[in-house]
């Protein structure tokens, strides 16, 4: 019986150390920020396609970029991306991005704007 518990307790501390290393190798860094002119002008703009990629094992949520209202002359998904103040936004409505699934979207603007990754919550 002592042998049976000894194992349960090797098994669970076992479990609890991979996922509590799983999220410590998450960093902001593993969101990923990928844009290319897609061809198109809209109202004189050059229209551009992003990218936001999580590299990591692990769903972050809660993704905020720095977005500075998100310019653009055409309308964006806000399913994808939305302001949230004059600098920032979030992405997927703060959902959770995986790995192999990243949020796209569209914005035309004179110059391709940064999106700097802010914050992120690891889900593991």
């Amino acid at each position: 019986m002592a042998a049976t518990l000894n194992y349960i307790i090797s098994a669970f501390t076992i479990i609890l150390f991979i996922t509590n290393e799983a999220s410590l190798a998450c960093h902001l860094s593993d969101i990923t920020i990928e844009q290319t002119r897609t061809g198109h002008i809209v109202e004189g703009k050059p229209e551009y396609y992003v990218t936001v990629s999580n590299k990591c094992v692990c769903p972050q949520s809660k993704v905020v970029l720095q977005c500075y209202g998100l310019s653009s002359v055409e309308p964006v998904n806000p399913r994808a991306i939305r302001a949230v103040d004059d600098e920032s936004c979030v992405v997927a409505g703060g959902r959770p991005i995986a790995r192999g699934s990243p949020v796209k979207f569209k914005y035309a603007w004179l110059t391709p704007q940064d999106f700097p990754v802010v914050s992120s919550h690891v889900n593991c």
